[in-house]
């Protein structure tokens, strides 16, 4: 039998498989990018609810906090529509690399949102993001609108998670996740209307495929993932969480090459580059780990 502690190691590497096989459904998924998105935040506003009906969870909250939560939605709604743009116009392998160099923004937008000193190697760490995604670019210049989508992405994911962090002092996490689904698809509703067709008939006829795969989107990869990594978070350390989550792209990448072998064939610089972005975001992830052992044991 399984320990407690191992079976929530486990689930948690489980919950970032599933985020990396969130890509993998991006490439499957035939409509475009921005109905895709509208698609998964509406189920998954419709799962959350039903998950807050069962679970009687009280989700009341200011109209200022509706309001800065319904912000952080939109950023959020713009980080799948432009992480989901870049694997349509690149593939998989492209759109992961460049969603690994969030790490580098964050270290840039924590200083900033939480008023904390800039650490010299985030500073190093991120001059060799950039090396990394020069060699990309480079190698790889017929996807440089997905580099671009994939990098404005990770800033964008970033920024919501850094919100997120100050929100969650406040807020529960169901709250905010309810709120930020609800204010993500208005707003992609609203795009929709004024720059797209609307919601006529063909919206909505979609390959039964689709439907299949955006219902494993919305319900496992987004309402399931979020409660799941709640629930993970109470028996795993913070960092240790985070610093699994930077496997994400690792696993995303192997599975679209194994699943998708002729599109995500890349050129050798490809791997130099995005090995060493990966590599960066693992050392950063493991240094940031040490430092917090460090300090908890100082105050024991």
């Amino acid at each position: 039998m399984l320990n407690d502690k191992l079976k929530n190691y486990l689930h948690l590497h489980v919950l970032v498989f599933i985020a990396g096989f969130t890509a993998i459904l991006g490439e499957l998924i035939t409509i475009n990018a921005v109905p895709l998105v509208w698609f998964r935040m509406l189920m998954a506003t419709i799962l959350v609810g039903v998950y807050v009906a069962i679970s009687k969870t009280k989700i009341k909250l200011s109209v200022s906090a509706i309001a800065k939560l319904s912000l952080a939605g939109v950023v959020i709604a713009l980080h799948w529509i432009t992480f989901f743009g870049a694997i349509d116009v690149s593939n998989v392998s492209i759109t992961l690399a460049m969603f690994s160099t969030g790490a580098f923004f964050a270290s840039l937008l924590e200083p900033i949102i939480y008023k904390r000193k800039i650490i010299w190697y985030e500073i190093l760490f991120g001059g060799i993001v950039i090396i990394g995604v020069f060699i990309i670019t480079q190698s790889e210049i017929k996807y440089i609108n997905g580099i671009i989508l994939g990098i404005t992405s990770a800033f964008l994911s970033s920024l919501f998670a850094v919100l997120n962090g100050k929100f969650l002092e406040k807020y529960s996490a169901t709250s905010i996740s309810f709120y930020e689904f609800i204010s993500g698809v208005a707003f992609i509703t609203i795009f929709l209307l004024v720059f797209y067709d609307g919601f006529s008939v063909s919206f909505f006829q979609l390959p039964t495929t689709d439907y299949i795969y955006l219902f494993i989107l919305a319900s496992v990869c987004t309402a399931y993932a979020f409660i799941a990594s709640v629930y993970v978070m109470r028996y795993i350390s913070p960092y240790t969480v985070v610093l699994t989550y930077n496997l994400e792209p690792i696993y995303g990448i192997i599975l679209a090459i194994l699943l998708f072998p002729e599109k995500e064939k890349m050129s050798i610089n490809f791997y130099y580059g995005a090995s060493l972005i990966l590599g960066v975001v693992l050392l950063n992830g493991i240094l940031k780990n040490r430092k917090a052992l460090k300090a908890k044991k100082i105050k024991e």
